[in-house]
């Protein structure tokens, strides 16, 4: 709601309170300072029930409302219990946001799952406050989404470097293993009570008020400390005094759907969690040494004992552990959520326009936004919101005023280019460093439509022998410092590279290249041992062209790229590619298989940019590729290395780079966050691996693929090449033109005709 609030005027209207004795119903509100988010709470007379108590609260809503102009109205809801004195109210988009199974709580009043019903008619678009609850709702509306738990991530963060202790709890012995949240029916008590008994050495913290169960039933232990309730500011300082997080959650009817936010709240406070078998903890979370998964009471018992002797160990579990969370964040749902509310909103004055045009029945109701039952048709489904994808749907949305529907498996627009903020504040690149350059003033003009850009000429270093580093590409400046040489001119440069060049005969794999340029040495301190660790071959065995794309200088320009046009988004490439899809006539689908969505959605044509293979069902066997693993480390210093990216080209170092975000976004922050990447074999395909028998099996599925003219193949996965951003979004445009002269339009007419609808 914070976010929501930069850009619209946001009320929360709370549970009544009672009102003192005598007193009429009454309305009061306050500013939130740090959100600007306006809270509204009822008091009622004590005693006000029924009919009576939803015409106070409707005549509340209605003055409140009544001073609030002309701005356009959305109802969003948690529960449907606010139904019966809201439902009269005309609403732009009415959201529903299902946080949980409601009617499986405790004390859950009977009109509820009707009211629920109710809301599911009345909703423009659905959220869901996790993947099991969604699966459980997805068939009661067409418009459903899923929202698992984000994280303030920075927030909680602190709990990392806490030094003050709480006073409440700043004595207890140690070790301490704590939980915050409600306690209600949710939590099984004979489990607390298990490992309170088992360990009476843990302090084990309960903090949380105590609802819906007699806090007598609580269990009373010497080592058990339930300190109550505490504020949204103070948790990470509790956390901070904590070994290890607790989930000791019941596994019942009112736990079958929940996704605990808690849990990448204490993640990211640095704490190994022990949780019972939460379903959507499992799902998202199961697969992280620093999270334990126990069913029985003994196993509960022994996974803290685990968890607890994690804790003492700084290393590779917390880096797995940022690496998960650095998809999370509240921006991104948020940015989700209000594209959702947007195309209601643009599908309703769509619609309106629609009615309103000459010859339509002026009598005639507004048609629903999307009727029940109905596939929405789209003209064009692509696969894939990294470049190829993501620059199709806004050329064919906005040129050619065609239907898209954009899907990705990921959570997330942008592709491997996608970047974001970590605990640290730092913006980074979650795959990599991504450095944008191009000699295309076309490609950079168009993409300048979706971004401001700051200046920016990458420089790589290369860390060679006795930890020295020099530029990469080598240059005049590298060959004085490895050799201690004052060569002064290109002609000098170049004079001693061709002494020690070797002849080769003929040119035929990446070893040529080199040692044809630059001699044995050189090729062996720069290029072989690089090459190797990131194709697992050596480079004799790789085509020609893979060195060739990284030069020999005899200048002292020591720029990684020379292209006319280099830059970085100034904002970062999400906001770009958010900008870019943020169209009318574009649908995101994002976090699902396209096959899933290919079996509901209705569309005319396909343009596909994953894996060509793939999508042939791999049918003469997987296409050969190398992949890479990324270790994000946040470091409290301010810089880390002199340049973005360092080389380490020795064998005997596991990693090939590292990169430090700062020097390309040219922020300023007390802390830096670095990368060391590691190339794999195993896990997202990244490079195709240049060889001659790898081409073979790529004509063999191109060949499929055009025997398939209905399926538009574009991009490096689709076309299984190595490209850069710039000849992605080059290769993007021309398949745009073609489709347009296709339709017998040039990109003038298609440009017109974009005019004409948005004037419409």
């Amino acid at each position: 709601m914070t976010r929501f609030a930069q850009t619209r005027k946001v009320v929360f209207w709370e549970e009544p309170m009672p009102a003192r004795a005598g007193s009429p119903p009454a309305l009061s509100s306050k500013i939130c300072p740090d959100s600007g988010v306006i809270v509204a709470t009822p008091q009622l007379p004590e005693g006000l029930e029924g009919e009576e108590r939803d015409a106070a609260l409707k005549g509340l809503l209605d003055a409140m409302l009544a001073g609030s102009g002309s701005a356009a109205l959305l109802r969003w809801y948690y529960t449907p219990m606010m139904l019966p004195f809201s439902r009269h109210l005309d609403a732009a988009c009415t959201v529903y946001d299902c946080m949980d199974e409601l009617a499986n709580f405790k004390f859950a009043p009977p009109e509820l799952t009707i009211l629920e019903r109710e809301l599911f008619e009345l909703a423009d678009v659905v959220f869901t406050g996790g993947y099991s609850l969604w699966e459980a709702k997805r068939d009661r509306h067409p418009n459903a989404h899923p929202f698992p738990s984000s994280v303030d991530r920075a927030h909680f963060a602190k709990a990392r470097a806490a030094r003050e202790e709480p006073a409440d709890q700043a004595n207890l012995p140690w070790p301490r293993l704590g939980f915050y949240g409600v306690v209600d029916e949710r939590m099984d008590l004979d489990l607390l009570a298990a490992l309170a008994d088992a360990r009476p050495e843990w302090s084990l913290v309960i903090l949380g008020p105590v609802v819906k169960i007699d806090p007598e039933s609580l269990p009373k232990r010497p080592n058990l400390h339930y300190l109550g309730g505490k504020s949204y500011d103070e948790l990470p300082t509790y956390l901070g005094g904590w070994n290890v997080a607790l989930m000791p959650f019941a596994i019942n009817e009112s736990t079958r759907f929940i996704s605990p936010t808690k849990t990448p709240e204490y993640l990211s406070g640095g704490r190994p969690v022990v949780s019972t078998p939460i379903v959507d903890v499992v799902r998202h979370y199961g697969d992280l040494e620093a999270v334990k998964i126990a069913e029985t009471a003994e196993d509960f018992i022994a996974a803290c004992d685990q968890a607890l002797a994690l804790s003492r160990l700084k290393g590779d579990w917390l880096k797995a552990v940022d690496t998960k969370l650095s998809a999370l964040s509240w921006d991104e749902t948020f940015t989700r959520m209000n594209l959702e509310i947007s195309r209601v909103l643009l599908s309703r004055e769509q619609a309106k326009t629609e009615l309103m045009s000459p010859g339509a029945a002026t009598d005639v109701a507004m048609p629903a936004i999307r009727p029940a039952g109905r596939a929405k048709p789209y003209d064009y489904m692509i696969v894939g919101a990294g470049f190829a994808g993501s620059v199709l749907a806004e050329r064919l949305a906005s040129q050619l005023g065609k239907r898209v529907l954009l899907v990705d498996r990921r959570p997330h627009v942008g592709g491997n280019a996608y970047d974001e903020k970590d605990a640290g504040g730092v913006l980074m690149h979650k795959y990599g460093p991504h450095i944008f350059h191009t000699n295309s003033e076309e490609v950079f003009r168009y993409l300048s439509q979706f971004t401001k850009w700051r200046p920016y000429e990458h420089r790589v270093l290369a860390c060679v022998k006795n930890g020295l580093h020099v530029p990469m590409p080598i240059n005049r400046t590298t060959l004085n410092m490895l050799y201690g040489l004052d060569l002064q001119t290109e002609a000098d440069a170049e004079a001693f590279l061709a002494g020690r060049a070797e002849p080769v005969e003929k040119i035929r794999t990446s070893e040529d290249v080199v040692i044809s340029q630059v001699g044995r040495e050189l090729y062996e301190m720069f290029f072989r041992g690089y090459t190797r660790k990131q194709w697992g071959m050596d480079p004799s065995e790789l085509d020609k062209a893979v060195t060739a794309r990284v030069p020999t200088r005899t200048n002292t320009d020591d720029r990684y790229f020379t292209d006319q046009f280099q830059a970085m988004p100034l904002d970062g490439y999400t906001r770009m590619f958010e900008n870019m899809v943020d169209q009318k006539g574009i649908t995101l689908a994002l976090g699902v298989e396209y096959e899933d969505v290919r079996e509901e959605a209705d569309f005319d044509r396909l343009i596909f940019t994953g894996p060509i293979d793939e999508y042939f069902d791999y049918r003469y066997g997987k296409l050969p590729y190398r992949s890479l693993r990324f270790q994000h480390e946040t470091l409290d210093q301010p810089w880390f290395q002199p340049v973005a990216v360092v080389n380490y080209p020795n064998e005997e170092t596991p990693y090939t780079r590292v990169s430090e975000y700062k020097h390309m976004t040219g922020q300023e922050c007390e802390r830096t966050t670095i990368t060391y990447e590691y190339p794999s074999a195993e896990g997202d395909p990244y490079y195709p691996v240049p060889r001659p028998e790898n081409q073979a099996l790529y004509k063999k599925y191109e060949a499929l693929a055009l025997d398939t003219p209905e399926v538009h193949f574009v991009g490096r996965l689709a076309t299984y090449r190595y490209y850069n951003m710039d000849q992605v979004t080059g290769q993007a445009l021309a398949t745009f033109r073609r489709i347009a002269e296709r339709e017998g339009r040039t990109v003038i007419q298609a440009q017109a005709a974009a005019q004409a609808i948005a004037a419409n």
